[in-house]
Formats: structure tokens, C-alpha cells, sequence
């Protein structure tokens, strides 16, 4: 009789024990599966999707200091795109010089005043030249704030008869503002100034 209390007694050890392993492991299971989910869902709200053409386009979060030299590189040569692609038309002009100033400080506003008041864009406009840049290479220092850029471009001036080429050199620095509608980047150029314009061949 005592010999078979003894073995229901080591039948309940070795259920009691078999128990707890298993809730051991139902623990451990379940931590493993929230600990899953809960990194799957950082993942899916890295993950964006952009609308383009009808087809969406997977995009990818991520900090702005991994992206800060192509995005000061981008707001740099929109700028430069802006403020010196100009047509013999004083609306484009007038769109174009606005949108650049919106990227940048009074120093670009006191260089498109001087230009104005030299008739710049009014010779532009009755020589019915257009002119084109095309941004050559930026220099970036992002170990200082604000950042410094040299740009060095390269402006076509197009008349009906001939096209002068010039070779094109500024300078400035970049600060960060809020991003909006009219500047996407949330950068502001600052000190801008032009070191360097000068003629270097016109072709007939």
C-alpha cells in the first residue's frame, strides 16, 4: 500500500515538473513570437510607399545625417538652377528668381536686386538670349555648422546667332530650417557670393 502512495507520489513529481517545463517553454515561445512582432513593426513603418506614374514605389526611411550631403548637394544645385536658368521672358524670370529666393537669404535677394539694377535681365529679355547652367561639382564641409559649399557651374548664354560659355564659382553656407512646400530640403543658403564669372569661349 505505501509502495503505492510512493509511486503516485513520484507520478505527481514528474507530472508537477513536466508542467513547468511546459509552461517554461510556453513562456519563452510566446516572449520569442512578441519580440518577433514587435521588430516586424519597426521594419513596416520604415517601409514607405510612394505613388508614382499609377505604380507604387517602395521607399525607405532614414536619418538625415546618412542622407545630409545629397540633400545639401540637391537644395544647393536647385538653387543654382533657379536663380541662373532664365528665358527672354519676364514671368519665367520672375518665377524661376522666386523660387530661388525661397532657398536662400537676403544675400541672394541683394545679388538678384544688383543684377536688376544693372538691367541684366532686361538686356536678357530684349537680346532675347536665354541662359542655362549646369552645376559642374559641389565642394561640402559638414564637419562645420553651418555647412560650407563651393559650387562650381558652368552658364551658356543662347543667342540666335552665337552661344558663350562661362565658367561659374560661388560660395556660401548652409543652415537648417523647417522643410515646407516651397523648400523641401528645410535648408537656407546664407552669405552667398559669386567668386568667379568669366567668359570662356563663344561659338558662332
Amino acid at each position: 500500500m505505501f509502495t503505492q502512495f510512493k509511486n503516485i507520489d513520484t507520478a505527481f513529481k514528474h507530472i508537477k515538473t513536466f508542467s513547468i517545463f511546459l509552461i517554461l517553454v510556453c513562456v519563452a515561445i510566446s516572449g520569442f513570437a512578441i519580440y518577433k512582432s514587435y521588430e516586424a513593426m519597426l521594419i513596416a513603418e520604415e517601409r514607405v510607399y510612394i505613388l508614382a506614374n499609377g505604380k507604387a514605389i517602395e521607399a525607405f526611411a532614414s536619418a538625415r545625417k546618412d542622407n545630409l550631403p545629397v540633400e545639401l548637394r540637391d537644395h544647393i544645385k536647385v538653387f543654382h538652377s533657379d536663380f541662373f536658368t532664365l528665358d527672354p521672358d519676364e514671368k519665367v524670370i520672375q518665377a524661376n528668381i522666386s523660387k530661388a529666393l525661397n532657398l536662400a537669404d537676403e544675400s541672394a535677394k541683394k545679388a538678384y536686386d544688383n543684377l536688376k539694377e544693372q538691367g541684366y535681365f532686361s538686356n536678357l529679355i530684349s537680346a532675347n538670349i536665354s541662359q542655362e547652367i549646369t552645376v559642374d561639382s559641389i565642394q561640402l564641409d559638414v564637419n562645420q555648422y553651418p555647412f560650407y559649399f563651393r559650387c562650381y557651374a558652368t552658364e551658356q548664354l543662347i543667342r540666335s546667332t552665337s552661344t558663350l560659355t562661362r565658367k561659374l564659382i560661388t560660395q556660401g553656407y548652409v543652415r537648417n530650417v523647417s522643410r515646407s512646400d516651397n523648400n523641401p530640403h528645410g535648408f537656407l543658403i546664407q552669405q552667398w557670393e559669386t567668386i568667379e564669372n568669366r567668359d570662356v569661349q563663344q561659338n558662332q
